[in-house]
């Protein structure tokens, strides 16, 4: 079965150097770009994280410090990826938590105003959990019967994660095969930030979803402690929750001034 697409979609994995997505960074991105027509775009990148790749995670995917240390840094390549990426819908493997937070923030590192407004997601990852509950390589051989032999290489990965959606499509015909309708399904929970620590209530209010202020709105907090807007910006939270949260501290003043 073939992906039903009204516009194109881009599989994507990363490496990286750890699981932080606020500081860890890409060691390598690559991307599937399947088209409606069928057609089909895919490139790799190595990159040179500018920080040290700690000895057990080379161990995980191989890469290594002397690997990555004469390939371009991220900001180097952010305009070439992104010009990859966004004019598609975005799916990968444990995505919507790892993948699309962290290239969010190297994209917004780079001065690039990354933004998933005009795009959905769907983390394959959440359908399998749904469905069957195993890892990328046990879904591999669940649902396609092949082995994946080189897993931890960001082209395997993505690749597998392709020929695994197709299949889960092929297997269960209650998924509708639209990429809009997989992003409801695989979407864990309505968040404004990816990271999750900006949600909306009931009503569709923002909210902060940790902390003091949990379950408060956003526009409750900022008037009652404007501070609160301060301190989040100048601590160790992503880039991507910071510029959500502005775009509504800025949504609300201009709708005063209008």
């Amino acid at each position: 079965m073939e992906l039903n697409l009204s516009k194109p979609i881009c599989f994507f994995d990363l490496e990286t150097t750890g699981t932080n997505v606020a500081s860890d960074r890409i060691v390598e991105i690559s991307i599937l770009k399947i088209f409606p027509n069928g057609n089909k775009e895919s490139k790799t990148w190595l990159v040179n994280p500018e920080m040290p790749i700690p000895p057990e995670v080379v161990e995980v995917h191989g890469i290594s410090n002397e690997k990555v240390a004469n390939e371009p840094t991220f900001k180097q390549l952010s305009k070439e990826i992104y010009k990859m990426i966004k004019d598609s819908d975005l799916a990968g493997f444990n995505s919507d938590r790892f993948d699309i937070p962290l290239l969010a923030e190297e994209m917004l590192r780079a001065d690039v105003d990354f933004d998933m407004k005009h795009m959905v997601s769907v983390d394959v990852q959440t359908i399998f959990h749904k469905m069957e509950k195993r890892t990328l390589s046990a879904a591999y051989k669940f649902y396609c019967d092949k082995e994946l032999t080189d897993a931890h290489s960001a082209a395997a990965d993505t690749e597998a994660t392709y020929e695994v959606l197709k299949a889960q499509l092929e297997r269960y015909p209650e998924l509708e095969n639209n990429v809009k309708k997989l992003s409801e399904f695989t979407t864990r929970k309505q968040s404004l930030d990816f990271a999750g620590f900006i949600g909306v209530n009931k009503q569709k209010e923002p909210i902060f979803t940790f902390g003091k202020h949990k379950g408060k709105t956003v526009d409750e907090v900022l008037a009652a402690e404007p501070g609160y807007f301060g301190w989040i910006l100048n601590a160790d939270f992503p880039l991507y929750t910071k510029k959500v949260l502005t775009q509504i501290k800025l949504s609300k003043l201009n709708n005063k001034l209008s």
